[in-house]
């Protein structure tokens, strides 16, 4: 189905109908879709702000009363967990001058939402309860506006369009990610990176172990890069699983593991590591013994902000001396890696030399994640897509 609400990305139709051919034949985006600040703009507003994206772990609002401004890439939205348990979402503006309630990525911990400006309250659910100087507001009128939230395995999503996106479109890939039950982990560490580089280059660049034996040699030590295969998706997400080495407990740096293995898991998960992009924002990546999400806001253009967390099982993590490091030097190595590779390419696409490339045969989930785009800039919603891989 294409929106008929939703203008298409100024981009030349001739070169999407390229990045739509059949798998093999294909090309990818141009590279405008990279470097324009137009294509940029409209993906803020499309892609960012026309549905759901994964903006928080619900582990930052444990109880009720906590608050948590969030960057969805297309404002501001204020996290509120309710007295009900409920996180709920609402635009982060103020109701009478539009002042923030708080300031994006700080968080707060109290009975009422409180302007800092002129001291307007809200109660959790928004609703207006005190404004100085007001005798006779209507709360119904003036209350902040609330958008939807979904709480799924751990992590919060909200549709800043307002509820234009429908139900969470996740139910597929729930077989795939409960056994891990990432809202059970304990987040042990978190590293805030910011790359020069476009967001869909660091989700292609995730989609594809096509690069791991040139830039990743710790990894190819404890996987193999040309194992496993990418699952057939039809809706908003996109992934695929990849073997550990025989001797290999986890991806680390020398493949035994500081954690416990993860309770739910089959035999044939504790030997795999899955990949999975839920799009636009959310890169995440099930281990063994801990589960890694990396939650990407893009900034520019060229320059994305990634928040990357490890968690572990609660049992491992209150052991003595538990140490995540094992993991997350691992992947702090490897995303250093990543980002200098992609940021590489942001700098080869401004070239006005720069042409769509073809796609290798190991770059099948990359084809997905690119078809999967230029359809958004053609109208289509990208939870309603059909399946892309060949």
């Amino acid at each position: 189905m294409v929106s008929q609400d939703r203008p298409h990305a100024p981009l030349d139709s001739d070169q999407l109908a390229a990045a739509l051919r059949p798998f093999g034949e294909s090309r990818m985006l141009p590279p405008a879709a990279y470097t324009s600040p137009e294509v940029f703009a409209w993906e803020r507003r499309h892609f960012f702000g026309g549905g759901w994206i994964c903006v928080a772990h619900a582990a930052r609002l444990p109880n009720p009363g906590d608050q948590l401004a969030a960057d969805t890439g297309n404002g501001g939205a204020l996290l509120v967990r309710g007295d009900d348990g409920v996180v709920r979402a609402f635009a982060n503006t103020c109701r009478h001058r539009g002042h923030e309630l708080l300031p994006c990525g700080s968080a707060a911990t109290a009975r009422a939402i409180i302007c800092p400006y002129h001291s307007w309250a809200y109660s959790l659910s928004g609703q207006l309860r005190g404004a100085p100087g007001y005798r006779d507001l209507a709360p119904r009128d003036w209350s902040l506006a609330e958008l939807p939230a979904a709480e799924w395995h751990g992590l919060i999503f909200v549709d800043v369009s307002g509820g234009a996106a429908g139900p969470l479109p996740l139910t597929g890939l729930d077989p795939l990610v409960a056994p891990y039950e990432p809202e059970r982990l304990v987040i042990a560490a978190t590293h805030r990176y910011e790359a020069a580089a476009n967001w869909k280059i660091l989700t292609e660049n995730y989609q594809e172990c096509y690069h791991c034996s040139t830039i990743h040699p710790e990894l190819c030590s404890v996987s193999p890069p040309h194992s496993g295969e990418n699952y057939t998706t039809s809706g908003s997400w996109i992934g695929g699983w990849m073997s550990l080495r025989d001797g290999a407990e986890t991806m680390s740096l020398d493949g035994h593991s500081g954690g416990v293995p993860l309770r739910g898991l089959s035999a044939e998960g504790l030997r795999t590591v899955a990949y999975v992009g839920i799009f636009p924002n959310l890169l995440l990546s099930l281990h063994p013994d801990y589960v890694m999400t990396h939650l990407l806001t893009p900034e520019g253009p060229d320059r994305t902000v990634i928040e990357c967390s490890w968690a572990f099982a609660p049992e491992a993590a209150s052991a003595a001396g538990f140490d995540p490091s094992y993991a997350v030097d691992f992947w702090d190595l490897t995303n250093r890696q990543d980002w200098g590779a992609c940021e590489s390419v942001q700098r080869g696409l401004a070239s006005p030399f720069a042409r769509p490339g073809p796609l290798a045969p190991d770059e099948d989930a990359v084809y997905s994640f690119v078809t999967t785009v230029a359809r958004g800039y053609l109208g289509e919603r990208v939870t309603e897509r059909p399946a892309t891989f060949a």
